[in-house]
């Protein structure tokens, strides 16, 4: 799988994995009505089914998903719930970040 296409895919699945994390925190903490919760759950189901199109295994591709949910849930948290990441924040995803690329896209013999 090329580089941007993996990309692509760990983008997409992060945000279905934050929007439906999301409308369910709604739902439950900030009294949202009950289908902010069942979307939130179906989002969080095609979740699951986004991240298979990773063509690596289950748990290397996971492990490199970590590191780039990390980048993702403090844009998130900074675009749409007004927090503001401070250095260490950045500093942390973006180790975060490089250890996701060097687990997916270091080459490997096969």
């Amino acid at each position: 799988m090329n580089i941007l296409r993996s990309l692509v895919v760990f983008i997409v699945a992060g945000l279905c994995e934050i929007g439906g994390g999301y409308l369910i925190w709604q739902w439950l903490k900030q009294d949202k009505p009950m289908w902010y919760g069942i979307l939130g759950g179906i989002i969080l189901a095609a979740y699951g089914v986004v991240a298979t199109w990773q063509s690596a295994g289950f748990g290397r591709v996971y492990a490199a998903y970590g590191g780039i949910f990390i980048l993702m849930a403090l844009l998130w948290a900074w675009r749409v719930d007004g927090f503001k990441p401070d250095r260490y924040d950045v500093i942390g995803a973006l180790v975060a970040l490089a250890g996701a690329c060097i687990i997916i896209f270091t080459p490997r013999g096969k």
